[in-house]
């Protein structure tokens, strides 16, 4: 007699281990970031942070595709990402101009910010896919942190913005980052590709073009990119909420004069201030 109970149940398994097996891809790259920080090579230890965030993507879009997500999935994804969105790139951070004194605070408060986004991320928002994020995403703020040195050391930033002080820039980008994360303020997710519809379309040469660019000239596209996407929340959600309270019509502006006016029929009114007083007026015994 042949059992055919095996092929499926292994195959279920394996399908249930992929997304954990991306998971820990993340996590290896974390680490690698965090070693190569230590050892001084910071333009390879925000590479790695990038590969991370890439296949943190594909974790959560492959566990929905194969619907094998499962609640230890979550919380292993939630461990990683403290690790390599938090962690790695603090130390990244901290090895450039944080090494001294006290001043290790501020990437302390970074890590913070990630593990408190991340929970809230678990409570409000876990499972499924999502339109929008409830403030920024921490694989877009790791990338922020961790770009910003390759794009320093490129030949545009060395010629042109040598004057600028960057250890000053690094702690306003570190501060905007976390504050970011622990805001309220809605990010757009990832858009939804394809071919039948025109936003589809649109969607996909948009994101056609912004892979050439990140493979050709990655020194110059990730942390203005990062950059733009995290000002982008929180200017998105100021001119609409502006746009939600612009009065419909100016109040300063009179009522025109051609409006109809409304009549009234006093008929109606006597005739039911008489009903009013008939049943005022009726004893108990005559509602009897």
């Amino acid at each position: 007699m042949i059992r055919v109970r095996n092929g499926p149940s292994r195959l279920q398994r394996g399908v249930i281990i992929l997304p954990s097996a991306f998971t820990l891809a993340n996590l290896f790259f974390g680490v690698y970031a965090i070693v190569s920080a230590h050892r001084g090579e910071l333009s390879w230890a925000a590479w790695c942070i990038v590969f991370a965030a890439i296949i943190d993507v594909l974790d959560g879009s492959i566990a929905r595709a194969t619907r094998t997500g499962t609640r230890f999935g979550m919380e292993l994804d939630s461990l990683v990402d403290a690790i390599s969105f938090g962690v790695a790139p603090a130390f990244i951070v901290y090895h450039q101009y944080f090494s001294e004194g006290w001043s290790w605070i501020l990437p302390y408060v970074y890590v913070v910010a990630v593990v408190l986004r991340l929970a809230r991320f678990n409570v409000q928002q876990g499972g499924g896919a999502k339109r929008m994020f409830v403030g920024l995403p921490s694989p877009s703020a790791a990338m922020l942190l961790a770009t910003l040195y390759p794009f320093r050391q490129s030949a545009l930033a060395t010629q042109y913005l040598s004057d600028v002080a960057w250890p000053q820039v690094t702690a306003a980008v570190v501060v905007l980052a976390s504050v970011m994360m622990l805001s309220t303020i809605p990010f757009p997710a990832l858009p939804r590709i394809g071919v039948r519809t025109r936003r589809g379309a649109f969607h996909l040469a948009w994101m056609s073009v912004a892979t050439v660019l990140a493979v050709t000239v990655p020194r110059y596209y990730f942390f203005p990119s990062t950059l733009l996407y995290t000002c982008m929340g929180p200017g998105r959600w100021f001119i609409l909420g502006l746009l939600d309270r612009l009065p419909d019509r100016d109040p300063l502006l009179e009522e025109p004069d051609d409006e109809e006016a409304r009549s009234i029929d006093y008929r109606d009114i006597e005739t039911t201030s008489r009903a009013v007083s008939d049943v005022q007026d009726a004893s108990p015994e005559d509602s009897l």
